[in-house]
């Protein structure tokens, strides 16, 4: 779903569940895992918190599919572009990082901001730190 855009609150479960899987389904952007079988109370008092979590962070995560689908049409030098526009650097300071011209450099910053279809540097800026690209 996160490749097409899309996020809903999602229960993981399974019988007897490993902690590493656990672990990947939260991160993945599962809202909670239950062991299943599971009592039925348990399993209201578990969608309760479910729809109150999804309620608090579901625009955020919404955002932040949207933005990791922006991010994934990207080459990896494009990524590497958007990294540095991040963190403050010129085009030169850029270039010499990456061992390419200044414009190479701004051919990868332009390719980039038409492939996340932002207007700006600000906006390509603000698309990779909701896709937690950068800090």
């Amino acid at each position: 779903m996160a490749r097409h855009g899309e996020w809903f609150p999602i229960i993981a479960f399974s019988e007897q569940p490993s902690a590493n899987r656990i672990v990947e389904a939260i991160l993945d952007g599962a809202i909670d895992y239950i062991a299943w079988p599971i009592a039925a109370d348990e399993l209201n008092a578990t969608l309760a918190r479910a729809i109150e979590r999804a309620e608090h962070v579901g625009n955020a995560k919404l955002r932040e599919v949207m933005a990791r689908a922006r991010i994934d049409r990207l080459t990896r030098r494009e990524r590497e572009v958007l990294g540095g526009v991040a963190s403050g650097l010129s085009n030169r300071l850029i270039g010499e990082k990456l061992s390419i011209s200044p414009r190479t450099v701004e051919i990868h910053r332009a390719n980039m901001l038409n492939k996340l279809g932002a207007n700006h540097t600000s906006d390509a800026i603000r698309i990779a730190i909701e896709a937690a690209l950068v800090n």
